[in-house]
């Protein structure tokens, strides 16, 4: 994969981005601790402040985790000062061809910001398939790209102004969305007041909100068809469950009557998320492991279950795509 996709990718997963204006550099490395900590291991430090260039560089060289970028960036210039600090993506607020142009030439991920039609056809002129959305409520939301997402097939968006936990998932649901920046965790407050644990709190709900978790079903393995059936039907009998039969099980309602074997000497436990891919990044984060051999994909091969390496209390645990 090359170095831009790579980076592309991971923003991707991690599914939000923190817009941060900083104003003293000492205060960089605690804020990118803080938000890591809350779940959210990625910022696009803006050039609006004097402190910009220097608080991208701390955090690229003592918080390695970040994935750290530079926002505003309005010149070649600034261009290069980022990325001489180690910013690892460039974001502009507009469509300016000489800078977009001379950061794809320096092969460092490049997303500016278009609003219009126009705008987002001149970046993909220039080889770009991920732009920024800016300002993205202002501009129309969601409805927007999605009547853009036909004319423009291999577009996709980082919708950025106004997006907060309110509205996030109507971005996030959307599958040409690359991820959100925000900036409701990183006010500059905040900041200025020094409240790293707040950050972390809004940036760990930010993320929980992002993935959904719910409990989707829970398995029971049966041993036979025949058995299933029959649960599944004095189940759908008693409480009114839906019933839904298919080839390796039963569903009554929430309960999934197992015709063989399963993962789980209990039986299984499916746990419901926005996206199976964000949660297994986040969930890996947190030192949870993952049944290689388990994953199912869509026709696109977006991963949309996958097992839990483990037992918990006789239940085996998957990830399944709602």
């Amino acid at each position: 994969m090359r170095a831009v996709d790579s980076v592309i990718k991971e923003l991707s997963l991690i599914g939000i981005v923190p817009v941060i204006a900083i104003d003293d550099a000492d205060q960089a490395v605690p804020l990118a601790r803080a938000l890591a900590a809350g779940g959210l291991p990625a910022a696009e430090v803006t050039f609006r402040t004097a402190a910009g260039e220097e608080a991208i560089r701390r955090i690229a060289d003592q918080v390695p985790e970040m994935l750290v970028g530079a926002g505003t960036v309005l010149t070649t210039d600034q261009a290069d000062r980022a990325v001489e600090a180690g910013a690892r993506f460039i974001v502009s607020p507009g469509f300016n061809p000489d800078v977009t142009r001379h950061v794809i030439r320096m092969g460092v991920p490049m997303m500016p910001g278009t609003a219009s039609p126009g705008e987002m056809e001149q970046a993909m002129s220039m080889g770009l398939d991920v732009v920024k959305f800016f300002p993205a409520e202002q501009n129309g939301g969601v409805a927007k790209l999605k009547a853009l997402a036909g004319p423009y097939a291999n577009l996709r968006w980082m919708p950025t102004g106004g997006v907060n936990t309110e509205n996030m998932m109507d971005y996030l649901n959307f599958d040409r969305v690359v991820a959100c920046g925000g900036t409701w965790m990183v006010k500059k407050q905040l900041i200025a007041e020094g409240r790293w644990e707040e950050i972390t709190a809004l940036s760990r709900q930010a993320v929980q909100t992002m993935l959904g978790f719910s409990l989707h079903h829970v398995g029971v393995p049966c041993g036979d068809a025949d058995e299933a059936d029959r649960i599944a039907n004095a189940l759908c009998g008693m409480f009114g469950f839906a019933g839904k039969a298919g080839r390796s099980s039963h569903f009554a309602g929430p309960v999934e009557c197992c015709k063989g074997t399963a993962p789980g000497r209990r039986g299984h436990i499916a746990i419901g998320t926005n996206s199976v891919e964000r949660a297994i990044y986040h969930l890996s984060r947190r030192g949870v492991t993952f049944e290689e051999a388990t994953p199912r994909r869509d026709g696109s091969g977006r991963t949309v279950s996958i097992y839990l390496q483990g037992d918990f209390g006789g239940f085996a645990i998957h990830l399944v795509q709602t």
